[in-house]
This record gives structure tokens, C-alpha cells and sequence, in this order.
């Protein structure tokens, strides 16, 4: 198949990135990290959305920035949720030069998970968990799309890799597994998987069965926005992946599927009424109303 091929101006699925209090922090250390990148919007939080969070009106609520053209948010939401490394950013390095660069900055301050050396697999690999809890699995790899998200499955969700990627497949459209290798018996859990690539609408992910069990869950710390063009398609990705999964975790455009991977289901527009000078608080105020997010009602809303 061809190598998959992501811009900023098509890609549909973001992550989103939950941090206590320094999102802006974060993004900037990003930013000084890699190559091509650049902090596209910065929103603030509304009286409504301060209220609802405990956050102060006015400070700082997401940050959007692109790593070498991929699409990032994060959030300054609280100490509720701790990113851990069940989902981790593969970084395809195109030289020596450039993964021992990028090791050198993620590492300072940060945790070694694997050194980065040579492995049966890689020529030079490692993964490293940064000073603000993100982790990143840097490998030296000819592909085009530069940062690739990567799902582990591990604590309850150990073992379920296929099953997941097999279900992703089946709600999103360009879908369809590139590569898929598997444990053999003394490796790991027989017939598990150890890598695969797949893709969802055309952007390239990973996902991986933990060599053992893990206590490591998905959480709502990462989760993957779903920016969608008309209602029917916020129906469609609220009906599928919604779900099996826990309902109590339904609210503001977010849902969590019966793996335990969270997603924000929203317009693609949101972003506009959420930075439009008048039209934020009412925005805001709509969208803590909602489970599923109602493009009419929201647009009545921020029209009154």
C-alpha cells in the first residue's frame, strides 16, 4: 500500500493531551524539541468553563501546536488525570543525527522505559517518558507520517489489541491493517500482538498486546479528538464508539469506549466558537449542557 500521508489540513484525529496545570509549558518544551513546529492557538477559560473545571477565568485551557505537521491540544485541566505510557507517540527518525538529538532533549529530566541501542527489530530505538509524563518511542524508520500514536494493552485491557483494532476498523472509514506480528510461544502471551500498524481514515497508529501484564490502564489523561464535518457524522462516532462503553464517562463530547480509550466526538469548527469574542461563554455554557455535542443547538446558543 502507499505510505501513509498526514497534514494538518486532514487530519481527523487529534490527541489530546490532559496536564494539571502547565499546557503551555508543555507544548513550548515541544516545541524547543523537535523540528517543524510551531503553537497554531491558544484558548482561555471562560467564566462557565472556570466554574465547571475550578480553573481561574482567563488562564490558559488548551494549547494547539503541530509536531512536524502533526496536530496536538492539550489542556490545562486539573489533577484528575495522569497520563501514563499505555499510549505513547512513535517518532520515525530518518538519521543517527536526529534520534540521538531528540533522545538527548526528551530524556533530560525525564524516565528511560528502553534505552535507546540496537534491537532485534530496530537498527536504534528507545523509549522514553518525558519530564511532563508523555512518552515517546523514537525509532529509526523510513515512513512518511512522522509522529504515530501507539495504544498498549495492558491491566484490564491485556490482551485485547486485536480485538480493539479490529473494532476501530470497522467505525472508521480508509481503514486497514498494514503490518501485524504476533508473539510465538516462549516470546510472550502465543498468539498476542507484538506490533501492529493500522489506520484509521488514513492516518497511520500502533498498537501493541504489553509483553506481561501491566497495571496500566487508558485513561481520559490522552485521548483522541474526532473533528467531524456535519451530524451525522458526530451521530456515527457517537453511536459506534460509545458503545459497551461507561456511560458516566459521557459528557461534554467525550465518551469512553469499552477498551477504555477515550475520545472527543466534535465539530470540526469547534475551536472558532470556542476563541469568537462573545460567543466563547455562550459556547461553553452549551456544550456543558450536552453528552453527545448538537451542532444546531450549539450554534443557536452562541446566536442568542
Amino acid at each position: 500500500m502507499n505510505k501513509s500521508k498526514v497534514g494538518v489540513d486532514k487530519q481527523k484525529i487529534n490527541p489530546f493531551l490532559w496536564f494539571d496545570s502547565n499546557a503551555e509549558e508543555a507544548a513550548n518544551f515541544y516545541i524547543s524539541v523537535f523540528n517543524n513546529t510551531k503553537i497554531t492557538s491558544i484558548n482561555r477559560y471562560s467564566e462557565a468553563g472556570a466554574h465547571a473545571s475550578g480553573q481561574q477565568a482567563g488562564s490558559v485551557m488548551t494549547v494547539a501546536f503541530h509536531i512536524e505537521g502533526y496536530e496536538f491540544v492539550a489542556i490545562n485541566g486539573g489533577p484528575v488525570f495522569q497520563i501514563n505510557p499505555s499510549v505513547s507517540f512513535f517518532v520515525n527518525c530518518h538519521s543517527v543525527e536526529e534520534i540521538d538529538s531528540l533522545w538527548a532533549k526528551l530524556s533530560k529530566n525525564g524516565t528511560v522505559m528502553m534505552e535507546l541501542d540496537k534491537y532485534p527489530f530496530a537498527e536504534k530505538y528507545g523509549w522514553i517518558q518525558d519530564p511532563f509524563g508523555v512518552s515517546w518511542q523514537l525509532i529509526m524508520q523510513d515512513r512518511e507520517q512522522k509522529i504515530t500514536p501507539c495504544l498498549m494493552f495492558s491491566g484490564s485491557q491485556h490482551l485485547k489489541a486485536e480485538e480493539a483494532i479490529l473494532f476501530y476498523l470497522s467505525v472508521f472509514s480508509g481503514s486497514e491493517i498494514v503490518q501485524i506480528e504476533r508473539y510465538v510461544a516462549g516470546q510472550g502471551p502465543e498468539g498476542a500482538v507484538v506490533h501492529c500498524k493500522y489506520t484509521l481514515n488514513g492516518q497511520e497508529f500502533v498498537a501493541m498486546d504489553s509483553h506481561e501484564y501491566m497495571p496500566i490502564d487508558f485513561n481520559p489523561a490522552i485521548s483522541m479528538v474526532v473533528n467531524c464535518d456535519t451530524q451525522d457524522e458526530i451521530d456515527h462516532f457517537w453511536e459506534k464508539l460509545s458503545e459497551g462503553g461507561d456511560e458516566r464517562a459521557q459528557q461534554c463530547g467525550w465518551l469512553q469506549d469499552k477498551y477504555g480509550l477515550s475520545w472527543q466526538i466534535v465539530p470540526s469548527n469547534l475551536s472558532q466558537f470556542m476563541s469568537t469574542p462573545g460567543k466563547s461563554e455562550k459556547a461553553m455554557s452549551a456544550i456543558l449542557q450536552m453528552k453527545k455535542i448538537d451542532i444546531k443547538a450549539l450554534q443557536q446558543a452562541t446566536e442568542q
